[in-house]
C-alpha cells in the first residue's frame, strides 16, 4: 500500500526529524516537504518565545534585525531544501523537497487539496506564546484541512498538541 505524507517544516530536516518520519512510513510511502521561504515573520511573537525559552541575546539580536531580505530569506530556505533532501537521502527515505512561499499554511493546505495526500505532518520548534493559544501552524492546518495534522518539535520526540 502506498502513501503519501506531507510535511511542513520551518527548519532543516535533522536527524530526530527523519527518525521520526521512519516510524510513520510503511512500505511504499513517499514524503513531500514543504519549506517556506518566510520572509514575514511577526517579530514581537518570535520575541516572546525566545525570552520564554531563556534565549534573551538571541531574543533582541533577532528583534533588532528586523524582519529578513527576500534574498537572505531565500537563501536560508535553499539551504534548509538542500539539508533536508540529504537526510531524507540518508535515511533512505522516498520524497521531494520544496520551498514555498511566506506562509507554510496556506501552501500546506494547498498542496493537500491539490494532490492525494494521507498524512500531514508539521514539524516546528516550540512557539510558547502560539502553542499556548492554539494559533501554531499544527493547529492553524488542521483548523483548514480537517484532517488530523501531526505536530512535532523539531530535534525532539516530542509531539505538539494540535
Amino acid at each position: 500500500m502506498s502513501e503519501t505524507i506531507v510535511v511542513l517544516t520551518e527548519e532543516p530536516l535533522n536527524e530526530a526529524d527523519v527518525r521520526n518520519l521512519q516510524l510513520l512510513a510503511g512500505e511504499g510511502t513517499t514524503f513531500t516537504v514543504l519549506i517556506p521561504e518566510d520572509t514575514r515573520r511577526n517579530l514581537m511573537l518570535d520575541f516572546l518565545d525566545r525570552l520564554s525559552m531563556l534565549e534573551v541575546a538571541r531574543a533582541f539580536r533577532d528583534l533588532l534585525h528586523g524582519q529578513p531580505k527576500p534574498e537572505e530569506a531565500r537563501m536560508e530556505a535553499d539551504e534548509a531544501k538542500r539539508l533536508s533532501v540529504a537526510a531524507l537521502a540518508q535515511a533512505g527515505l522516498p520524497g521531494t523537497v520544496e520551498v514555498v512561499g511566506d506562509d507554510g499554511v496556506t501552501a500546506l493546505v494547498d498542496y493537500v487539496q491539490s494532490h492525494e495526500v494521507d498524512r500531514a505532518v508539521v514539524v516546528t520548534t516550540p512557539h510558547a506564546v502560539e502553542d499556548t493559544f492554539h494559533r501554531d501552524w499544527a493547529n492553524r492546518a488542521q483548523e483548514k484541512l480537517g484532517i488530523p495534522v501531526l505536530h512535532l518539535y523539531s530535534g525532539t520526540g516530542y509531539i505538539g498538541d494540535s
